[in-house]
């Protein structure tokens, strides 16, 4: 084979820096894609932490403002917080037996009112009042509820009713009753029952469309 033909055949051979060169090229391409994915996803994660944290520190500032409203009557017994539950003894509210709102009761109302409903408003949550009672049966003669699912949506409705009177939107609260359900203490004296008659208000989300519904039914 004459040095002629053998250049020639050479020459034929595919160009191996060339193709080299070229997947290189692609490599580089790649890793600069993935490179900018991944910082991409890492400032929209660290975006989307501090957006977390910041909604927790507000819940939380929420949280702290309804704990110092209600500094004064939990100190004093007449309200607990439980799970941000703000449960009011029974006794406070009404007699035994009756639904009929008692002046200390109504007083203490109207001291919630105010930093209930602004903690509703910036949450924008609900309020719902609910009525619980004890195990032991309506009293014979009581003409006025036949059970004690009666006496709690009763006592339940009459704190709802307070609240606007107050000054609460209608359309931010709504009563619910429970009965002798859903004890906080097992009933077995007159002490654990008297914790067990209560009325517990506490927020909870809105849900798409229950804000019309609600002022449909006003």
């Amino acid at each position: 084979m004459s040095t002629s033909e053998l250049d020639n055949g050479l020459d034929q051979e595919p160009p191996i820096w060339a193709i080299f060169g070229d997947l290189m090229t692609g490599l580089v391409g790649v890793f600069v894609l993935l490179l900018v994915w991944t910082l991409g996803f890492q400032l929209e994660l660290s975006q989307t932490l501090e957006q977390e944290i910041q909604k927790r520190e507000v819940a939380e500032q929420r949280r702290q403002a309804l704990e110092a409203a209600l500094a004064d009557p939990l100190a004093a017994g007449r309200v607990t917080l439980r799970d941000g539950r703000i449960g009011i003894s029974g006794s406070v509210l009404f007699s035994l037996n009756s639904a009929e709102l008692q002046e200390e009761g109504r007083e203490l109302l109207h001291t919630l009112r105010a930093p209930l409903q602004v903690y509703l408003t910036d949450s924008e949550q609900l309020l719902m009042v609910s009525g619980f009672t004890d195990d032991l049966p309506i009293q014979q003669g009581n003409l006025h509820f036949s059970d004690n699912w009666e006496l709690s949506a009763q006592r339940a409705l009459t704190v709802t009713r307070a609240l606007i009177d107050e000054g609460m939107p209608p359309n931010m609260v709504f009563a619910a009753a429970f009965g002798a359900q859903q004890p906080v203490v097992a009933n077995v004296d007159g002490e654990s029952r008297s914790q067990n008659r209560r009325v517990e208000m506490a927020p909870v989300p809105r849900v798409a469309g229950n804000e019309a519904a609600l002022g449909a039914g006003q």
